[in-house]
């Protein structure tokens, strides 16, 4: 009898352990986007031209707008419990740049587009490394014929 249990124990474990495998194979967590990892990344790859004329506070400060564009255009899950299914979201480097550079004029400390599109551009890179985004987006549909 004790064997029995012991056996219908260990069976239902399997079961269980066998079918969270498949899930997880088939689902992966999501990637979690940490901002202070990210700039880390960003400044260690941010061009000696342009981290002269960044402090670490502006690095950090274009960070944080480029994560509220995200969040306001659609592109990030922040908030969700990543059971709800959005449509894909694209956002160009132009439109990111712009939006900074608006929103940093707006708050009367600007910086232009040649400090900002570096680090729009290797949070990008650091987005795609961590696997938190897709492939780029076709500028143009294929001609149907």
């Amino acid at each position: 009898m004790l064997l029995l249990v012991v056996g219908l124990v260990v069976a239902i474990a399997a079961v269980l352990v066998v079918r969270e495998a498949i899930r997880l194979a088939t689902a992966p967590p999501p990637v979690v986007f940490a901002l202070d990892e990210a700039y880390e990344w960003v400044v260690e790859r941010l061009p000696d031209e342009v981290a002269a004329t960044l402090t670490p506070a502006d690095v950090q400060r274009i960070l944080r707008y480029q994560v509220d564009l995200f969040d306001r255009s659609g592109v990030t899950g922040s908030g969700t419990n990543g059971s709800t299914p959005h449509a894909p979201s694209v956002v160009g480097t132009a439109e990111l740049v712009d939006e900074i550079v608006r929103r940093s004029e707006a708050d009367a400390d600007p910086f232009i587009p040649e400090q900002v599109y570096p680090v729009v551009e290797i949070l990008l890179e650091y987005l795609a490394a961590t696997g938190a985004v897709s492939a780029p987006a076709d500028p143009e549909p294929p001609d149907p014929t």
